[in-house]
Formats: C-alpha cells, structure tokens, sequence
C-alpha cells in the first residue's frame, strides 16, 4: 500500500483551476520529484496535502487514511511535514533550539509542566537538546557552534537547519519546497548528500525543485505538472527524453 496517495486532486480558486485531477501515488522509502514550470501547480499541491488549503474534489490518504479534511496540525502528527520555500527560523534562538522545536509533536509534556520545570519536563528536554545533537550531527552541521543564531549562519547552512528540524517530529512523509533554492554549487551537492542520507531513515519524500542537475540525481521517480495538469511521470532517464516535457519545460 502507498503511504501517501493523491486521487484525482482538483482545486479551484473562483473559476481558475490551479490543479486540476492530479493522482499521485508515493511508495514507502521513495522520493519523487515534482517539477513543472512557475504556476503549473506545484506549490498549491503542497498546500492541499499538508492542509493548508482545502481540497475542490478529489482525496488524499495517508497511510489508508483520508487526510484531505483534517487540519494542518493533525495532519503533522500523523506523521508528514513540510518546509517551505523560504526557511522558517526562528531568529532570535540557537541551532539546537530551532531543531528542538520540531519536536512538539512527539513530546508529552504540556506548557504548565515545562513553566513549573517539573522532573518530567526536565527529563524530556534533555532528551530532545540530546536528539537536537543528533540531528544537526546527521546533517553534517555538527562542527558549528550549537549556540549560534541562525541569522549569522551562511543561508545553505539555514536550509539544512529547517530540514533537520523537520527530521525531528519523525515524519513518515517529508514535503520539501525547493530546498535548493539561493544555493550555490557548493550547497546544493551538499544538500543532494544530505537528501541520499534521508533515504535511509525510511523516510518518503516529495521534493519541488526548479535544480533539475540535483532532482535527477536524488529521484527515484518524477512527476511533471504544467497548467495544474499532470503531463507526465516516470524515471528521471524516461523524464528526460519526454517530449511533452521538454516541451513544456525543460526546452
């Protein structure tokens, strides 16, 4: 069974339909990547799966279950996050805070117990500052000062921080939105070794992305809208060759 299928998702805005019976289906473990020109539709299928918009026609299950209807914070602790095309950090806290804000989903301890420093909550934030570690040592951040404010770090640095945050609620599903985006040469190999890492966690993911060097070398399947329609889907070899799609997008 997929872990995340899309069945015929459409969506209106007025009488513009920004997506129109697109059906997806992502295998555990696997990364598709989803390409298509600015305006094909990319983004608002993001904002469909993960709730922040709602569905015209069409379902969205996530592990079996309809998703489309829930909210956003639901839908997160069921098990898929995302990240967004610019990174949202929080600025005036540390790497090790941001990543340990991921956690608030997997965590039991309520506010009034982190406020009155309860032994639970004590016991729980140790863990999640140890987690944090963890994380930022998988994301190959782990020779930076933990204390730094995000805002002195170099912007392919914020990417990865965003990431790895996302890594800490455990997704089963990760939504990432052109996460090569102002990224040198540089960053974005690093980046491409980083998602080839996520792989091993069993963990699937869904990437938007304009690079097509790092989506070709990272996708084990690829999906192309144009105009909210989906226009093809294969291997990035069988992608590459398609003439609809180099029609439309990669010239």
């Amino acid at each position: 069974m997929a872990i995340l299928e899309l069945k015929n998702v459409t969506k209106f805005f007025g009488g513009l339909a920004a997506v129109k019976e697109v059906t997806i289906s992502l295998q555990s473990g696997e990364m598709i990547g989803l390409i298509g020109p600015n305006g094909s539709g990319k983004t608002t299928i993001f904002n469909l799966i993960s709730g922040i918009f709602p569905l015209t026609s069409g379902g969205i299950l996530l592990n079996g279950r309809e998703i489309s209807r829930l909210p956003s914070h639901k839908i997160c602790s069921l098990g898929l996050v995302r990240t967004f095309q610019s990174p949202q950090l929080f600025s005036n806290i540390n790497m090790i805070e941001n990543i340990m804000v991921g956690f608030h989903s997997v965590t039991r301890c309520e506010c009034f117990q982190t406020g009155l420093r309860l032994p639970g909550s004590n016991k729980e934030e140790r863990w999640m500052e140890g987690r944090a570690r963890e994380i930022l040592e998988f994301m190959e951040l782990d020779d930076i000062a933990h204390d730094a404010k995000v805002t002195n770090l170099p912007y392919g640095h914020q990417r990865l921080i965003e990431i790895g945050r996302s890594l800490a609620s455990n997704p089963k599903v990760l939504l990432l939105d052109e996460p090569a985006a102002g990224l040198n040469d540089f960053e974005t190999k690093r980046l491409g070794k980083i998602l080839n890492k996520i792989r091993t966690l069993a963990i699937s993911v869904i990437l938007v992305e304009h690079n097509m060097g790092l989506v070709m070398g990272v996708s084990d399947r690829i999906v192309v809208l144009n105009y909210g329609v989906k226009i093809a889907e294969g291997t990035p070899s069988e992608i590459q060759k398609d003439e609809r799609v180099i029609q439309a997008y990669l010239g």
